[in-house]
């Protein structure tokens, strides 16, 4: 009996994200091993650019990522959708659960419109984790809904990847539920 050792991958990886729980700290941990997995073992994937100075690409600094990271906060807060497109690649993409956006003028169109939606945005960075040209950051993220003035509230996970002080792709994993249950943040 022949076992195919990438479909026992495959299920091994469902069953664990089965069992996952809420929490912010587990997704950004989960992000951290796989992030490892893909640098250390040599797996390939379609965003390894964790090794960039070895494809001939200029790499990116701790200290610019998490410029980079603090900057894309601010542009958030303030609406500014041109400094948060700014920061990204000309073929940079922003993923959110639900939505690709993928170059600049795509990105700058989101984060506009979004800017039409919401307001009074607060975001607070718990931690940036620096790996090689990738970054995990974890931020909590609150908005108002301008039409109807509801406050919402988000634990937030982020993977980003960075070629020459640029952000190639910014995937979020966002937790709308367990900030709703905890009452530390108000």
């Amino acid at each position: 009996m022949k076992i195919d050792l990438h479909q026992v991958k495959i299920k091994s990886y469902r069953v664990a994200l089965a069992k996952l729980s809420k929490g912010i700290a587990v997704l950004v941990g989960i992000a951290i091993v796989l992030i490892s997995i893909e640098v250390f073992a040599g797996i390939p994937t379609q965003m390894n650019v964790s090794n960039s100075s070895a494809a001939g690409r200029k790499t990116t600094s701790p200290e610019q990522i998490r410029t980079i990271v603090r900057q894309a906060r601010d542009s958030w807060i303030n609406g500014d959708a041109d400094a948060f497109a700014a920061l990204f690649t000309p073929d940079g993409e922003l993923i959110v659960p639900g939505q690709k956006w993928v170059g600049k003028d795509a990105i700058r169109k989101a984060a506009a419109d979004f800017a039409t939606y919401a307001s009074n945005v607060k975001i607070e960075i718990r931690q940036i984790i620096i790996e090689g040209d990738r970054a995990a950051v974890e931020w909590y993220w609150e908005d108002t809904e301008k039409a109807s003035g509801r406050r919402n509230r988000a634990d937030d996970a982020i993977i980003a990847d960075f070629v020459a002080g640029k952000i190639k792709r910014w995937r979020e994993y966002i937790d709308s539920k367990t900030p709703e249950t905890v009452t530390s943040h108000q």
